[in-house]
């Protein structure tokens, strides 16, 4: 993906603080030369949805309140599968290995469509990291108990949380809850999560899946005429 160019951002909806307590985040991909500099940092919250809320209800809201989600001209953000795929939010393929589990040195990506998904992949599992950070520094967001206070101080312990968080990336990015939150992805088992989401038949829909096939098979083409690139995928 031509990551100097375009914001790679992840949408996520996340219910940590149980019952009615809800946070949409995004967070930003940073590239920097040839590495990939993941900042870990959360730049836009949308706390308070209910947890029956569908991820497009939620997104539809974002994008159109008066502190709105905004979506550069001509840019993308990368979103989970759950989402509806449109020239603004970019889902993996369907039906296609996804997982980065599921690709190895042994069974690298064959087609176009394989690629895409691998790093989409990749770029998820950095905001997995993000939000395993979180949650590791702040134990009130998913230690389980029960909230004895109402949603509007919920809210305020998010920002606060996240607030802080992003301030602690910045002087102290503490390694040892990194490696600990890397070795739990690395054992996670995702085979029960599926690629379903629907790409629909709106105008919004085929100019979203005529981006994706743009940049993959262009990716595609880069990848194929690299051998370096092709030794270094799996291990990127």
């Amino acid at each position: 993906m031509d990551m100097e160019n375009q914001y790679f951002l992840l949408v996520r909806r996340w219910l940590e603080l149980r019952q009615r307590a809800i946070v949409l985040l995004i967070c930003v991909l940073a590239h920097v030369l040839a590495n990939e500099i993941y900042q870990k940092k959360f730049t836009y919250i949308l706390p308070g949805w209910e947890g029956t809320a569908s991820d497009s209800r939620i997104i539809k809201n974002a994008l159109r309140r008066e502190d709105k989600l905004k979506i550069p001209e001509g840019k993308y953000y990368l979103v989970d599968a759950g989402f509806m795929l449109t020239r603004g939010l970019i889902t993996p393929y369907r039906g296609v290995h996804y997982h980065l589990k599921e690709y190895s040195r042994r069974n690298p990506p064959l087609n176009y469509k394989q690629l895409f998904n691998l790093r989409h992949s990749k770029l998820r599992n950095a905001i997995e990291r993000a939000f395993g950070v979180l949650k590791k520094r702040f134990v009130i967001l998913s230690n389980g108990t029960e909230p004895t206070y109402g949603i509007k101080v919920q809210k305020m312990i998010i920002y606060a949380c996240i607030i802080l968080h992003n301030f602690l990336m910045s002087v102290d990015p503490n390694d040892e809850i990194l490696r600990e939150v890397d070795m739990e992805l690395l054992n996670q088992d995702a085979s029960n999560e599926t690629i379903h989401a629907s790409s629909g038949q709106s105008s919004e829909a085929s100019e979203g899946e005529a981006i994706r096939e743009h940049i993959a098979t262009q990716m595609w083409i880069d990848y194929q005429n690299n051998e370096a690139a092709i030794e270094n995928e799996l291990d990127a």
